[in-house]
């Protein structure tokens, strides 16, 4: 049963995903309730420098096999892949290879339980580029689930406050419906990635926003649902 497949996990493991800039850190806290900088370990349980590994995720220049632990929520274990649209066809190989083999390890605390990939608002007019596409039509994940998250949201923000402006408001007008036409713009554009996404050979199994992942019960709900290892 999925609660006994639950109970048996001592480490959640999630592989973060997505553009150089989208915003993976802050989620990681947001989840983790922290405003820390996270341990990392290099997965065989040896701490490493953190001066030398910050500044390497810093330049986006970082090892996927690492660790990183926050210590307000030990139970999370974090994977941080290199964004893609910088990267060689040698780092997207290994990006496959790790997937791979951390969804069919029968050792569960060394699974990968789910896979986020994000896509920050703040280049809503490139929301799914040649990477997103590259990664959704040649990497199965197998039971994995992916779930799509649209990052950094409040760069909408602008956009509903210009495009109200063009439609005749006053800035002050503006500002006073900009969050309900935020929300629209949000709506829009998650319907395009969905469009997109959807035609792809492994389509995402769901989307939603950092919101949505700071909820500690939604990641066990989306394994319990999803994941075919406790059948």
């Amino acid at each position: 049963m999925a609660s006994e497949y639950m109970k048996n996990i001592k480490h959640f493991r999630i592989l973060v995903m997505g553009r150089a800039n989208a915003g993976k850190t802050t989620i990681l806290q947001r989840v983790c309730n922290s405003t820390d900088k996270p341990e990392i370990f290099d997965g065989k349980g040896n701490k490493t420098e953190d001066v030398v590994v910050q500044g390497t995720l810093t330049r986006g220049h970082h090892d996927i096999k690492h660790e990183l632990v926050f210590k307000s929520n030990p139970g999370f274990v974090f994977h941080d892949s290199c964004g893609f649209e910088a990267g060689s066809a040698q780092q997207f190989d290994q990006m496959k290879r790790f997937v791979v083999d951390h969804a069919a390890t029968t050792r569960v605390n060394e699974r990968i339980h789910v896979i986020w990939f994000c896509i920050p608002m703040t280049d809503y007019h490139r929301t799914v580029t040649a990477a997103e596409k590259k990664f959704f039509n040649e990497c199965d994940t197998g039971h994995v689930p992916v779930i799509v998250l649209l990052t950094k949201v409040d760069a909408l923000y602008l956009a509903a406050v210009e495009e109200l402006v063009d439609g005749g408001l006053t800035i002050m007008e503006a500002k006073e419906r900009a969050g309900e036409k935020q929300g629209e713009l949000l709506e829009k554009w998650l319907a395009h990635i969905k469009m997109e996404l959807n035609k792809c050979k492994f389509p995402p199994r769901d989307y939603g926003t950092p919101e949505d992942a700071s909820r500690e019960y939604r990641l066990h709900c989306f394994d319990a649902k999803h994941s075919k290892c406790h059948e």
